[in-house]
């Protein structure tokens, strides 16, 4: 879902050159086209038990596609469908951002499953068009974006992370892993970087002059430092052994990081070193998303 997150940096590739800024933009965009093109052949498949299956709390696959299509036809101009005031709102909905959701959402969920994917198809293939076809100067100029004000490149990125975190929603309702690893899981993954800083510092409460070091052992690997020197920030490395360090795969990491999962129930999948108090009460704050 399009999630309120903590404001954060305008992240890499804002302020390239012109070559590397636009590589920066096809990356983007063909990954995000990429992205929507493998949530619509896993959907193909679906009987009418797996569209119903619970997705999130509230939504099932039905809704969460529901969602996807009226965050792009929301981002390709289209109206707000229903009035808010009429809208009964469940516990899952929390924000302004979560009630915008659920009008789509509610909107849609009388649209049979086969419309609906062709309803996906459709405004992904006119956004994707859309979006190659935008100016290099308007993909990267100021914009409103989940993190706060940004630029538009910076929200295509989050629509990366968001697209990809609800397929693995889907995945997990319906029984089928899959791209686990891969482009849009790395990028997804930099998207989480982007507020560690903030994970660590804020949710985490790492103690000034602490380090922090979470490795993640796959399906995507890869070493995330942070250095908590008045503000806590991702560093290339840490010199010596860190002060407290998590171990996990980048799957529990994606779903505590998302809040899909409890951080409590999940610390058995975790190994933490160092000082194993502050690593636990790390391991129990990833969740960032608002």
């Amino acid at each position: 879902m399009i999630e309120e997150t903590p404001a954060a940096g305008a992240g890499s590739g804002d302020s390239a050159g012109p070559d590397s800024a636009e590589a920066e933009k096809n990356r983007v965009v063909e990954l995000l086209g990429s992205e929507w093109s493998t949530i619509a052949g896993l959907l193909a498949g679906f009987d009418d038990a797996a569209w119903s299956r619970q997705a999130l709390p509230g939504w099932d696959v039905h809704d969460v596609l529901a969602h996807l299509i009226g965050t792009e036809r929301m981002l390709a101009g289209g109206e707000q469908p229903a009035d808010l005031a009429g809208i009964d709102f469940g516990p899952h909905v929390r924000n302004a951002i979560g009630q915008a959701n659920e009008a789509w959402v509610v909107a849609l969920r009388d649209r049979p499953h086969c419309d609906l994917l062709g309803d996906f198809r459709s405004v992904t293939a006119l956004r994707l068009a859309s979006l190659r076809a935008m100016a290099l100067e308007e993909f990267n100029a100021p914009s409103w974006t989940p993190a706060g004000q940004a630029t538009y490149a910076r929200f295509m990125r989050i629509r990366i992370f968001d697209c990809w975190m609800h397929e693995q929603d889907i995945r997990t309702a319906v029984g089928i892993p899959g791209d686990e690893a891969g482009a849009a899981a790395e990028a997804a993954l930099d998207e989480v970087v982007e507020a560690l800083g903030y994970i660590v510092g804020k949710r985490g409460r790492a103690p000034d002059g602490s380090s922090v070091l979470i490795r993640l052992t796959g399906p995507v690997q890869r070493d995330l430092p942070v250095l908590v020197e008045g503000r806590a920030r991702v560093v290339a490395a840490i010199d010596g052994e860190p002060t407290a360090s998590l171990a996990l795969s980048s799957s529990l990491f994606f779903r505590l990081a998302g809040g899909r999962e409890g951080a409590e129930a999940s610390l058995g999948r975790i190994e933490l070193g160092g000082d194993t108090g502050l690593a636990r009460q790390l391991a129990t704050n990833l969740a960032y998303t608002i």
